[in-house]
């Protein structure tokens, strides 16, 4: 029987963020956020590029440096976040998307990716970044556990090291759990591989 479909699952992430992100407001946009040094606006100015960025990457363009740029935020960025959700899901949706090769500058310039594993990563960001998204305004955060199984074993994949100490790293150290934490939640062992604590701000 063959396994998900990694684009239905990375749909669902992506469509959980835009959820999340349809509930923010005008004075919501200068909180502060999980991701050091970013308050909401900065972030949804991020998240919104990505998919703009996977989506060129998913078509042959991934190696242009100008589709990963982040652009100042606009006038309504939930709006904007909205329409390159569209974006990046079409992409994706396309026939042999996840045979072509990836390039994703901001991981590698010297490789390409398989689209499927291109699109895990893609997955694995929007499951977070809703999370983040999510705590800086207060909501909760409701995924399938078939999304945060795929994302839990990117997430084990990611490279730990000294790599993540450096300047705009695109994740923070591992957080190991406290002692006798040994059944926590899919989500928050995501959340710490990549360098997020689950009681942000706490």
């Amino acid at each position: 029987m063959p396994g998900p479909d990694i684009r239905e699952l990375n749909a669902q992430a992506v469509r959980a963020s835009a959820e999340i992100v349809s509930h923010v407001t005008t004075g919501d946009l200068s909180k502060p956020t999980p991701c050091a040094g970013w308050n909401l606006s900065e972030l949804l100015a991020h998240m919104t590029v990505q998919h703009y960025g996977f989506a060129a990457a998913a078509r042959g363009n991934g190696a242009d440096p100008v589709v990963w740029q982040t652009p100042a935020p606009g006038d309504d960025p939930v709006a904007a976040y909205a329409e390159a959700v569209g974006v990046v899901l079409a992409a994706f949706a396309e026939d042999g998307v996840t045979e072509r090769q990836f390039a994703l500058p901001e991981i590698s310039t010297e490789m390409t990716f398989p689209g499927r594993r291109a699109i895990g990563f893609h997955l694995v960001d929007y499951v977070v970044h809703g999370w983040d998204v999510a705590r800086s305004v207060g909501l909760p955060v409701s995924l399938d556990p078939s999304v945060l199984a795929i994302a839990l074993k990117v997430a084990e994949a990611v490279p730990t090291g000294a790599a993540r100490l450096a300047p705009n790293a695109a994740f923070a150290p591992v957080i190991e759990p406290p002692a006798g934490a040994d059944r926590l939640d899919r989500l928050d062992r995501i959340l710490m591989l990549l360098g997020r604590s689950p009681s942000w701000p706490d």
